[in-house]
C-alpha cells in the first residue's frame, strides 16, 4: 500500500511540474514578445479570424498518463527495494 501511495504522489508531482513548466514558458514567451511591425508593413497577409490560447486535450489522456507514470514509478520503487534490500 505504501508503494502505491508513493507512486501516485510521484506521478502527481511529475504532472504538476509539467503543467507549471508549460505555463511558465508561455508566460516568459508572452512577456518577451516584440512584434516587428516596421518590416511586416509592406508584406500584407490575411489575418486569422480566431485566436486560441493554450491547448485542448482530452482529460482521458491526462488520466492515462497519470496512471502510466504511477505504474512506472511503482515498478521503479519495487525494483529499487529488491536491489538495495
Amino acid at each position: 500500500m505504501k508503494t502505491i501511495i508513493q507512486s501516485l504522489v510521484i506521478s502527481f508531482v511529475i504532472h504538476l511540474i509539467y503543467i507549471i513548466g508549460t505555463v511558465v514558458v508561455g508566460y516568459i514567451k508572452t512577456r518577451n514578445y516584440n512584434p516587428d511591425i516596421e518590416n511586416k508593413w509592406g508584406n500584407i497577409e490575411t489575418v486569422q479570424n480566431e485566436v486560441a490560447f493554450g491547448m485542448v486535450g482530452s482529460p482521458l489522456f491526462f488520466l492515462f498518463t497519470f496512471i502510466g507514470v504511477a505504474v512506472i514509478c511503482g515498478l521503479i520503487i519495487i525494483f529499487n527495494g529488491k536491489i538495495v534490500g
